[in-house]
């Protein structure tokens, strides 16, 4: 069983909106719709799980119904920090569920994730233990403490930049939670799953994600996310839409038909 875990427990602050920023409506649809969709429509992703602010958990069911979204297993209440909201969801997945599943951790405001690179994350885990998406760096990253002086160039060819998924066997994300939770500065630092598994010396194996794969987190972003839209109407962009789709769907009724003659 392979399970979505959409996090979006975050207020927006960045964006200077009154609402939070996953609940933003694009071309008629909130944010956080645009992503669910992605893993809805996925073939290889069997449920969804949802962690959002307490008090949008009636909205959020509203938006589930009115989208007509199938896979939801539960929505429930965000924490205090994004991992403390995540926790929240794979504890609430470990309660419903007697398996192992694979464990797909994903930002709710990451809304352009190819289906590609989903499958890709459920081919990682199911070979190499976890996945984590990241795409190499196409700029020069400058290390400095002070945020005034340079104090370290490292090798572009060696910098990537980390998004989402970021997936793993539930268990085994649960008891690298269970142990980060367990010491006196808890998730201080800890800015996402991969942090938290390299804290604790666990290798964490990479596949390259898809450039549009934005997060929207500024009114910038809100510009760019329009425009990857159009593009994605336009031509079909990312992996993402119909054709994808079809593929995928297509794909696994020949495996089905092969198996069954």
């Amino acid at each position: 069983m392979n399970i979505g875990v959409i996090f979006a427990g975050g207020k927006g602050v960045r964006m200077g909106a009154g609402l939070p920023k996953q609940f933003l409506e694009i071309n008629g649809k909130p944010i956080i719709i645009h992503t669910i969709q992605l893993f809805e429509y996925h073939a290889e992703i069997d449920r969804i799980y949802i962690s959002v602010l307490e008090d949008y958990i009636p909205y959020m069911q509203e938006l589930i119904e009115e989208y007509r979204i199938r896979k939801v297993g539960a929505i429930v209440e965000g924490g205090e920090t994004t991992q403390d909201s995540i926790y929240n969801a794979l504890k609430a997945i470990e309660r419903d569920n007697n398996e192992n599943p694979v464990v797909l951790i994903h930002d709710g405001v990451r809304p352009f994730v190819s289906y590609e690179v989903i499958t890709k994350n459920i081919q990682s885990v199911k070979s190499k233990g976890n996945a984590i998406t990241c795409i190499p760096c196409s700029e020069t990253i400058l290390l400095s403490r002070n945020g005034e002086t340079v104090e370290n160039v490292p090798y572009r060819k060696e910098t990537h930049v980390a998004q989402a998924p970021q997936s793993f066997y539930l268990k085994d994300i649960i008891a690298a939670h269970d142990v980060v939770r367990s010491r006196p500065d808890g998730y201080e630092n800890m800015v996402d799953a991969c942090t938290i598994i390299r804290s604790l010396g666990i290798d964490a194996n990479m596949i390259t994600g898809n450039r549009g794969n934005i997060k929207v987190t500024t009114p910038e972003d809100v510009y760019l996310f329009r425009a990857l839209l159009q593009y994605k109407e336009n031509e079909q962009a990312f992996g993402l839409g119909l054709t994808d789709l079809i593929e995928t769907r297509i794909n696994k009724a020949k495996t089905k038909n092969a198996e069954d003659i």
